[in-house]
């Protein structure tokens, strides 16, 4: 018996050798030619985007619940980037996968929500049968689809236009410029609401805490001070040597020095260590106030740990102390903190 799953090698075997006798196949023109294809679907939409654009955008920005983005097969794999993008960027959004929406979670989608449907024939039998469902809840549907003319279009509240020419597949069956467009569009949908909403770089690194644009936008000095034990703070008539032993003790590479009111008055380093060292060899018995380098560059709690980098950047030292509101030293960061906290 012939193993139907050996003929397709073959065939294709075949067409290789066929090929190849004609014209030598190069992989290099071919990628040329698949984004040739794609740039030109994509400057295509330009055209395309019309008062139907500004009336999703305005759609979804006064959406009172989510929204969500369905579609079958490669649109639907494109819509969870859609939707994964709404939701970074402010707008509330959830994937449905619509044979599943139609096996239990339809119950996801309510009257306050806005559902996109990608499909570019508009004519896929999933979403055909998900449609009245929709509407009989209640929910806008945005289309987003290749085929003004289909189903999907008729029976939506708002139509994007991503019709391509042609696919970039030499088949002409695989989907890839009309997904191209699609996920085009979709960043220019999410990208319309970012605008519209006034969307800053902090409201970003909300959604993004763990991300290093998150840490610079949100993370404070105090989370990565050093403080407490790991913290020496000593008067500045204390002796270098103890001064030493604190440092030490701590595992630190510097000390912040006080006054008898307990304010910061200096900070003592291995550097100014070494730099006295030099010239006084019986330094240990001076004095911790006398060697230290005074006033020094702070900041104070609660300031970004971003700030702090480009402090000790810009003054090319290695720690600064973290004072409060009354010039008490509460911590100190070093440049090790900083690249612990992934800002360096």
């Amino acid at each position: 018996m012939t193993r139907i799953s050996g003929q397709t090698p073959t065939i294709y075997s075949a067409r290789r050798k066929k090929n190849r006798g004609l014209t030598p196949f190069s992989s290099i023109e071919c990628a040329k030619r698949v984004l040739r294809i794609e740039s030109r679907a994509i400057e295509k939409l330009i055209g395309q985007v019309g008062e139907e654009f500004n009336r999703a955008v305005e759609m979804i920005f006064s959406c009172k619940g989510k929204v969500v983005v369905s579609g079958m097969g490669k649109p639907g794999l494109v819509g969870q980037k859609i939707s994964a993008t709404l939701a970074s960027t402010g707008t509330p959004s959830l994937s449905l996968h619509p044979a599943e929406a139609i096996h239990g979670d339809l119950g996801r989608v309510t009257a306050d929500d806005v559902v996109v449907i990608l499909s570019n024939s508009g004519e896929t039998e999933e979403i055909i049968r998900l449609l009245p469902m929709v509407k009989r809840i209640g929910a806008k549907i945005i289309a987003m689809t290749g085929n003004l003319r289909s189903t999907l279009a008729k029976e939506s509240d708002v139509v994007l236009n991503v019709a391509v020419k042609e696919e970039a597949c030499s088949l002409g069956l695989a989907p890839t410029a009309s997904t191209t467009a699609m996920l085009a569009m979709g960043d220019a949908l999410a990208v319309g609401l970012v605008e519209k909403r006034d969307f800053k770089e902090e409201d970003y690194a909300f959604f993004h805490p763990g991300g290093s644009l998150g840490k610079k936008l949100v993370l404070r000095v105090e989370e990565i001070m050093r403080s407490g034990k790991d913290h020496p703070v000593v008067d500045h008539q204390t002796k270098i040597q103890e001064a030493l032993l604190a440092i030490t003790q701590a595992r630190a590479g510097a000390a912040s020095i006080v006054n008898g009111n307990g304010k910061l008055v200096g900070i003592f380093t291995d550097g100014d260590l070494r730099r006295h060292l030099e010239k006084d060899p019986d330094l240990s018995r001076k004095k911790v106030g006398e060697v230290m380098t005074p006033h020094p560059v702070v900041i104070t709690k609660g300031r970004l740990a971003a700030e702090a980098l480009r402090i000790l950047k810009e003054k090319k030292i290695d720690e600064i102390p973290v004072v409060d509101q009354e010039g008490r030293p509460v911590g100190l960061v070093d440049v090790q903190d900083l690249l612990k906290a992934g800002l360096v």
